[in-house]
């Protein structure tokens, strides 16, 4: 099974802010118990590769990558902490090449037509749709997904999602997960409010399953 098989098998990607290395095996076994077994570890923090580390080490169910990737140099740092996929909030040609090169999956962000583009022409077919909501939802992201129907592209939103509206996006088929960055809020896991991240995490399992 491919990373993006295990990725549309979950449904929803845990996306999350962590300042302290010390707090990501319970983050990850939170959402583990709450059936959430993908997550995306941003570089928003120096405690970040330090966290993939002890993720991929000491909780093997997890799928652990990092977002958030805006320079070759950081792909590197990804690969050498044995990152599962990595994640651009935009489309840099110089990052994708890189964990092209490196053989890193890699879904760099789009938000136009011309974003498109651009990273089909660099060889992409996983991306990442984001600002999701700000931009127009799901309504815009099936305008511009439109043309460019016959590639098989695949989108994962990011960007104002929550429990309410996932399931707009995960309804079409060309949206095979989304990025949740309510299940692990910054401050939940400041306060190691495992119970809760796990109670969200369970909230968007049952929606995914039903």
């Amino acid at each position: 099974m491919s990373i993006w098989d295990r990725i549309e098998g979950c449904g929803v990607i845990a996306v999350l802010v962590i300042d302290d290395a010390a707090r990501a095996r319970p983050l990850a076994e939170a959402l583990l118990a709450g059936g959430v077994d993908a997550m995306e570890l941003t570089l928003r923090t120096d405690a970040a590769i330090d966290a993939l580390k002890i993720i991929r080490g000491e909780v093997p169910d997890m799928l652990a990558g990092i977002g958030t990737i805006l320079t070759p140099e950081q792909v590197e740092q990804v690969v050498e902490a044995d990152g599962a996929f990595g994640v651009a909030p935009g489309c840099n040609p110089r990052v994708v090449r890189q964990a092209q090169s490196l053989g890193l999956p890699f879904a760099p962000g789009v938000a136009t037509p011309s974003d498109i583009e651009a990273v089909v022409e660099l060889g992409c077919r996983q991306l990442k749709f984001f600002p999701a909501e700000p931009a127009g939802g799901m309504a815009y992201l099936k305008s511009m997904m439109a043309p460019y129907a016959h590639l098989g592209l695949k989108y994962v939103p990011l960007g104002g999602l929550n429990a309410e509206n996932m399931t707009d996006y995960l309804s079409h088929p060309a949206v095979p997960a989304v990025g949740g960055s309510w299940i692990a809020k910054r401050d939940l896991i400041q306060n190691a409010d495992w119970a809760a991240i796990t109670e969200r995490a369970a909230e968007a399992r049952r929606i995914i399953d039903d």
